[in-house]
């Protein structure tokens, strides 16, 4: 088959690239808010719906569950569509689900809101990273991607305080559903400035029915995509299990902070994000060879870290438990390496397909995760959160290490993997040592 003509006729890296990435770039940060609105909540929604710490937990695991089973199909239908279709309808599903979550009153219909977000919150970040590997230059990506993870951070950072001010000050109903009311904002900029693609052609992959289980078995069958996948496993979930349900929890009624303590550590750990992702994009832009190699460190730091915590006698000091929230939150800019090298292993037209089983890893992860604390916890102490101790707590987060042990191995056992394959391409490993992502008989260049 014929590919079509591809035009440029947009400048890549300049003012316009910039000004679509920074409205994508608020659409993500509202979904990076939606993600995390219940983790300042939890206790609230334990009471508002007479629920127990397992069925509090499902709120995050069904909504999780929607985002990572949904990231395939969002991926073949990004190559297909583009990124500004996904987006806005991302943006109505998110802002529809935040609306029923304001005025749920019963369990089932907090459940039915949580999918709804999970639904648009899953066609949103991958649809931004295909408009930066399409609208940026090579050198470029990397680094933007990284900025691209810290700012939408700045979600999680309202959902931490302003939106537990506005709970406290306006009530349930009020707080949320003002949160949904972004969404129309958005909507209208970004159907006014986004564009999918500087160029014509190849823009979108027209993908055939009958193509597509050909087409996404070569993207499960290239080693890079599923290094990419354990990297995204490895170092994020920590840090999603802590800010979207079980972090404040674990500080408050486990280790006897105040609820203002615990907010800040919050902020915080997302503050550290911001900072650690420009550095971590600029070190793996620098030295691309070595990217699964710096997210290993950073897994082990976690892990670390950790073991420390929860075995310490009696409650951790203060200072512990900032280097607890500094260390983990690093996990979430070290899970972006993930996206770079699907650049790197694959041609631009299937970096959707790529990017969605990728974000699969760690979003599979903090749901299993979370289910699981919240199962240990219900079974330790059945009388609710009222009756959580800093041992119960212990206990139930130690689940993580299980999750970090299968993450190690598999980083070591498909970067090997992913250096034979790039061997197998002419001048590709080569390049790949002299600082090149874009690899000849890999991937493409989109200049």
């Amino acid at each position: 088959m014929t590919r079509p003509i591809r035009r440029q006729i947009y400048g890549i890296g300049r003012r316009r690239a910039w000004l679509i990435w920074a409205v994508g770039l608020s659409v993500y940060t509202l979904a990076v808010f939606h993600r995390t609105s219940l983790g300042v909540a939890s206790l609230l929604a334990a009471d508002r719906f007479h629920i127990t710490a397992g069925q509090l937990s499902i709120f995050t695991v069904l909504q999780l569950t929607v985002y990572a089973a949904m990231q395939v199909p969002v991926g073949v239908l990004l190559d297909r569509f583009g990124s500004k279709r996904l987006m806005l309808t991302g943006l109505v599903l998110m802002t529809a689900g935040q609306a029923w979550f304001a005025v749920a009153g019963t369990f089932g219909a907090g459940l039915g809101a949580r999918v709804l977000l999970g639904m648009g919150d899953a066609m949103v970040f991958t649809s931004l990273l295909r408009l930066v590997a399409l609208w940026f230059r090579v050198r470029q990506a990397p680094l933007v991607t990284q900025v691209t993870g810290m700012l939408g951070q700045l979600g999680a950072i309202a959902a931490a305080t302003p939106l537990s001010v506005a709970l406290r000050e306006w009530g349930w109903t009020s707080a949320y559903g003002a949160a949904a009311g972004l969404g129309v904002l958005l909507g209208l900029a970004l159907l006014v400035v986004v564009k999918d693609s500087p160029y014509t052609g190849d823009s979108v992959e027209k993908i055939k029915i009958r193509a597509l289980g050909r087409t996404l078995a070569e993207v499960w069958g290239n080693p890079g995509t599923r290094l990419g996948l354990w990297v995204h496993f490895s170092s994020q979930f920590g840090a999603t299990v802590f800010t979207m349900l079980w972090g404040y929890p674990f500080l408050v009624a486990g280790e006897g902070l105040s609820s203002q303590v615990a907010g800040l550590l919050l902020i915080v750990m997302t503050v550290t994000a911001m900072v650690a992702g420009p550095v971590i994009g600029m070190v793996t832009a620098r030295v691309p060879y070595r990217r699964s190699q710096i997210v290993l460190s950073i897994v082990v730091a976690i892990v670390a870290v950790w073991a420390v915590v929860l075995l310490w006698p009696g409650r951790a000091p203060l200072w512990l438990l900032v280097l607890l929230v500094v260390v983990v939150a690093i996990g979430g800019p070290g899970s972006m390496v993930g996206f770079d090298l699907a650049r790197t292993f694959h041609p631009s037209e299937r970096l959707g397909r790529a990017s969605g089983v990728i974000n699969v890893g760690g979003f599979v992860a903090s749901l299993l995760t979370i289910g699981l604390i919240g199962l240990i916890l219900d079974h330790r102490a059945p009388g609710g959160p009222s009756t959580y101790t800093l041992d119960d707590f212990r206990v139930a987060m130690s689940v993580q290490f299980l999750f970090w042990g299968l993450g190690i191995v598999q980083l070591v056992r498909y970067r090997r993997r992913g250096l034979a394959h790039i061997d197998e391409h002419p001048g590709a490993l080569e390049a790949l040592r002299r600082g090149e992502t874009l690899l000849p008989g890999l991937s493409r260049d989109p200049d």
